[in-house]
């Protein structure tokens, strides 16, 4: 249950926020810039590639990794394929994750390995194996770590130290989150900078700049200190709440931006959430729709006992949309078929801007949201 007296109570939600999550939502701007200054000292900003690779592979642990391939990914298109390598093991532990290359793999394909721990000794592993291919490796960890000295001090390894803040360092009850918003713009920030150096994508210094100003925007408009009626992300908390959000995305970077928010409603709100691209979301959750999750499905009963019963759950689109491919849209269809089904609708849309900041606001947004739904419902 959304105790939604928290979200109007900043204090409340700075002694809920043990995890320091509210924080890396509001510093993510800066630790744009924190991690684009560490890949400039890395030389990233100097290279001078002599073409592209013919592959980009990426590893690494939990849902940053995820998305962070992801979204790297969708921004490169179509120009060189970019593949997340799944580890396997017993557990999620350190310890126990192992990477393999895929056999294919060598030397004119580029390996990035991004991690928050930096201790996993199959990346190390895997980071000698592609050494060992004739691969470049380029990493993303904390400084200090194994993993950092596997890389530096190879001839065709390139590290760049994660920009973390102080109280990540910290000894608490809580382990960072994977899906905690500083992490991913942390590891994501210096591969951006790379692979703009190669050419697979488009992201100057000048536009992680404006990037780091949109992030500054958004942490304005949904911080803990403005109220829920102005605030979009708080909007979208209390919305959420008690419900199963189906997350509908319309656009190219809008799709990376859905599973993101769908990842951090698990990760950080412990929320089940549905994440599809419009226009085959329509067909694929039509039917969820059309069942007893349903709000028309199953009328609220007049006489249930509202204090001690909770309500019946049911689902509620999330629309996030960033400008179509050919000015087509799907959206009309989407909003037909949930009202069709009385099921509620919230969309999102991005101010204009490059891909990058569209992008950025989107993301920023949704992990506010999926922050005050943490907090409020005290996970």
């Amino acid at each position: 249950m959304l105790d939604e007296s928290l979200l109007d109570a900043p204090e409340a939600l700075a002694d809920a926020d043990r995890r320091g999550l509210l924080r890396g939502a509001a510093e993510a701007g800066a630790r744009v810039r924190t991690a684009a200054r560490h890949a400039a000292e890395a030389g990233i900003n100097d290279l001078k590639p002599d073409g592209r690779p013919r592959a980009v592979l990426i590893a690494g642990p939990g849902a940053a990794a995820t998305c962070v391939a992801d979204l790297l990914g969708t921004l490169a298109g179509a120009t060189t394929p970019v593949t997340r390598l799944a580890p396997t093991g017993v557990a999620p532990a350190a310890g126990a994750l192992r990477w393999d290359l895929p056999g294919w793999a060598g030397s004119v394909d580029l390996l990035l390995i991004a991690t928050p721990d930096g201790t996993e000794p199959g990346l190390s592993l895997l980071a000698e194996q592609a050494y060992r291919r004739g691969c470049t490796v380029a990493a993303v960890a904390p400084a200090g770590t194994p993993l950092a000295e596997t890389v530096q001090g190879a001839a065709h390894g390139l590290f760049v130290r994660m920009a973390t803040a102080p109280y990540e360092q910290e000894e608490t009850d809580q382990p960072l989150a994977a899906s905690a918003p500083g992490v991913l713009w942390a590891l994501l920030t210096p591969l951006l900078a790379l692979l703009d150096r190669t050419g697979l994508l488009i992201a100057p210094p000048d536009a992680l700049e404006k990037v780091a100003d949109r992030l500054d925007h958004i942490a304005e408009r949904c911080g803990p200190a403005i109220a829920t009626y102005s605030n979009p992300a708080k909007t979208l908390a209390a919305e959420l709440a008690d419900t199963l959000p189906v997350i509908w995305t319309e656009g190219t970077s809008a799709g990376p931006a859905g599973r993101r928010f769908a990842a951090a409603l698990a990760e950080l709100a412990g929320r089940p959430a549905l994440a599809a691209e419009l226009p085959e979301a329509l067909a694929a959750h039509g039917a969820l729709l059309a069942s007893r999750l349903a709000a028309g499905a199953d009328p609220d009963d007049f006489f249930r006992d509202r204090v001690n019963e909770a309500p019946a759950l049911h689902a509620r689109v999330v629309l996030l949309r960033d400008r179509p491919t050919g000015g087509l849209s799907a959206a009309p269809a989407a909003r037909e078929l949930a009202l069709g089904h009385d099921t509620a609708i919230s969309e999102l849309e991005p101010e204009d801007g490059a891909e990058l900041e569209t992008l950025a606001e989107l993301i920023a947004t949704t992990d506010f949201a999926a922050v005050y739904l943490a907090l409020t419902a005290g996970t």
